[in-house]
């Protein structure tokens, strides 16, 4: 299994920044997936999570910080997630990283990628 995020850079205040993250080893659709930050000095979060497709239906959920700002989405044929970030702040400053939920836990996790917000 391996997680490959990309994406990340540098970007002012009010600017946006779409992260992937590339899934191979394992048959992508039938995990739920999500993505979590850590800024310097602080304890890894949860952003966002997706559930598996169902149907036309995929359960998304965020964290209070980027609802509204941010979005999470999955591509199942690409075996690919994304995090789409508008609207970004100084505080959204971190290392992003995706992971695979595999029953109650994170167990695979990319290797992150940063973001950097210049105010």
């Amino acid at each position: 299994v391996q997680l490959q995020a990309s994406g990340g850079g540098l970007v002012q205040a009010g600017g946006c920044l779409r992260l992937s993250c590339e899934a191979s080893g394992y048959s992508f659709s039938i995990n739920h997936m999500a993505w979590y930050r850590q800024a310097p000095g602080k304890e890894r979060e949860l952003v966002a999570r997706i559930i598996t497709n169902s149907g036309t239906n995929s359960g998304t959920n965020y964290a209070d910080s980027v609802k509204g700002r941010f979005t999470i989405s999955r591509d199942d044929a690409k075996n690919t997630l994304f995090l789409q970030m508008n609207s970004l702040k100084p505080e959204d400053t971190a290392v992003y990283y995706c992971a695979r939920k595999n029953y109650y836990t994170f167990d695979y996790w990319g290797q992150g990628t940063q973001v950097t917000v210049s105010s």
